[in-house]
């Protein structure tokens, strides 16, 4: 693959780990550096060709795996992703249950969110404009219900909702900071899901994110292996990998019911 520019125009966007989709299933591929205002994008963006449609890729914490969660550039790949003309990103993320009936090997299509994270940059505004975007409905509702039903024609084991607390990290919790998300009802808990959920409105775009249960939280009392994890982690890309498959090749492109597109209306003071 070479590095190439100008770069094209791709309409479908996805962020997540490099195993997240199938170099097999991908034809057509290019690579694109992107300059953003707010620096380096995790990594280049791969754009290809899945079943017809092309999509842009970046993976989150760089193809080597050397952006820890709270070091990661959201902003720069959020912006280089809208540059290339992306309308709807799907993200994935691998999470911790903080309830019981949400059990790893599942798959969580988020519809709430938590920000817990105190140090990231969780605006494209820092001056000159005041813009307040809403973040009642993080989510897309029509992306979500799409993925979901792709979801359920495919049988994967599945929630259709779930509310992702996002921590700082890079470190797990503690038993007792475990127990009390637990309490408060929140069902998943990661580190990336925030800023790129504010990022996203902000940038009007169709956001849905699939988040993959590898493990109980630490509230469990439950010691997990090194092994284990892997395994189940595996075991969730490949669901992953056949939901996409489903899902990006068929996904509209209008976003004339969902208001993402119009985020920004009414919110600039």
């Amino acid at each position: 693959m070479t590095i190439i520019k100008p770069p094209e125009k791709v309409s479908v966007g996805l962020i997540g780990g490099t195993g997240a989709y199938d170099p097999e299933d991908i034809t057509d591929v290019k690579e694109y550096k992107i300059f953003t205002p707010y620096g380096a994008p995790s990594d280049n963006v791969t754009i290809g060709t899945l079943k017809g449609r092309r999509i842009a890729f970046i993976p989150r914490h760089g193809r080597y795996h050397t952006a820890p969660p709270h070091l990661v550039n959201y902003r720069a790949n959020i912006w280089a992703l809208k540059s290339l003309g992306v309308k709807r990103l799907i993200t994935t993320a691998a999470v911790g249950s903080l309830q019981d009936d949400y059990k790893p090997g599942e798959l969580v299509i988020t519809d709430q969110a938590f920000d817990w994270t105190r140090t990231r940059k969780k605006t494209f505004f820092e001056g000159g404009k005041v813009v307040h975007v809403s973040l009642a409905n993080p989510f897309c509702p029509d992306l979500r219900k799409f993925i979901i039903k792709k979801a359920r024609a495919l049988k994967l084991p599945i929630h259709d909702e779930g509310t992702y607390l996002t921590m700082e990290g890079p470190q797990f919790s503690t038993k007792a900071e475990s127990r009390f998300y637990r309490s408060q009802g929140f069902h998943l808990i990661g580190m990336t899901l925030h800023p790129e959920v504010n990022l996203a409105r902000e940038a009007e775009l169709c956001f849905a994110n699939i988040a993959m249960i590898t493990d109980y939280d630490v509230y469990a009392d439950r010691p997990v292996s090194a092994e284990e994890i892997g395994r189940v982690m595996s075991e969730n890309i490949d669901k992953v990998r056949t939901l996409l498959a489903e899902v990006i090749p068929k996904m509209s492109e209008k976003q004339d019911k969902c208001g993402c597109g119009k985020a920004l209306q009414g919110a600039v003071f």
